[in-house]
């Protein structure tokens, strides 16, 4: 199995373990969503296959600063970035990402379901 497969199911583990989230294809790529709002993606994005989500904008402009990230097309501007699945080495570190992206998305319904803060 190619190593972005492999990225694509870790990431489903990890975006459909959170409350009230559900799978689409969105532009014709896997997307996650908490209700109807998208908090992660995945799929090829110019020359890489990247993982997509928000950080609050202090964390994005850190984050870019690091090659392995870059900010995301048409959303960078809004917090949102992106990160090249193949050079994942701490889905720990990929799992913080995702919770955060998932706690600025959700609705308060579905922050309350989860287990523990962040």
């Amino acid at each position: 199995m190619p190593k972005t497969d492999r990225a694509l199911t870790q990431l489903r583990r990890i975006c459909l373990a959170l409350p009230d989230t559900k799978e689409t294809i969105t532009w014709g790529q896997p997307h996650f969503r908490v209700g109807e709002k998208i908090f992660a993606g995945y799929g090829e994005e110019r020359d890489w296959v990247a993982i997509g989500f928000k950080l609050t904008m202090e964390h994005a402009d850190l984050a870019v600063r690091d090659s392995r990230f870059r900010r995301a097309p048409y959303v960078g501007h809004k917090g949102w970035v992106s990160l090249d699945a193949s050079r994942i080495t701490d889905w720990g570190e990929v799992r913080g990402y995702i919770r955060e992206s998932y706690e600025l998305i959700a609705p308060k319904k579905s922050l309350a379901k989860l287990k523990t803060p962040a």
